[in-house]
């Protein structure tokens, strides 16, 4: 394979889970950004990666909208938090998550990986 690419890398996806965690930008956790404590605390107890995505709208259980526009900045948009690991390593960080979280959609689906590895330049 000349191309230096590993072929038939994508032929079997194993099986893991998706964490999604909707919350605020104004949501906190001793002190700190929400969002950021989450993702310190899933790198803490070595999971396999985390994203914070920011939305520029969207409602939650309230119905009131949250949005970002050119002339008034929300200071409340709307953050997902995205974790992939396996489901038993997803089920051991629920407790922990279940402690910083007091308002918020939390959901779980099944996933399957097809390739898990670091970036290469």
């Amino acid at each position: 394979m000349s191309d230096g690419m590993k072929h038939g890398v994508f032929e079997q996806p194993q099986p893991a889970k998706r964490l999604t965690i909707y919350l605020g930008e104004s949501d906190r956790w001793k002190g700190e950004p929400l969002y950021e404590a989450i993702v310190l605390k899933a790198r803490e107890v070595h999971l396999g990666g985390a994203t914070v995505t920011r939305g520029p709208m969207g409602f939650g259980a309230t119905s009131r909208i949250h949005f970002s526009k050119i002339l008034r900045l929300s200071e409340d948009l709307p953050m997902v938090v995205t974790i992939v690991d396996t489901g038993a390593k997803i089920a051991s960080f629920l407790p922990l998550l279940e402690k910083m979280m007091t308002g918020g959609l939390v959901t779980i689906e099944d996933v399957g990986v097809l390739l898990y590895s670091p970036s290469t330049p």
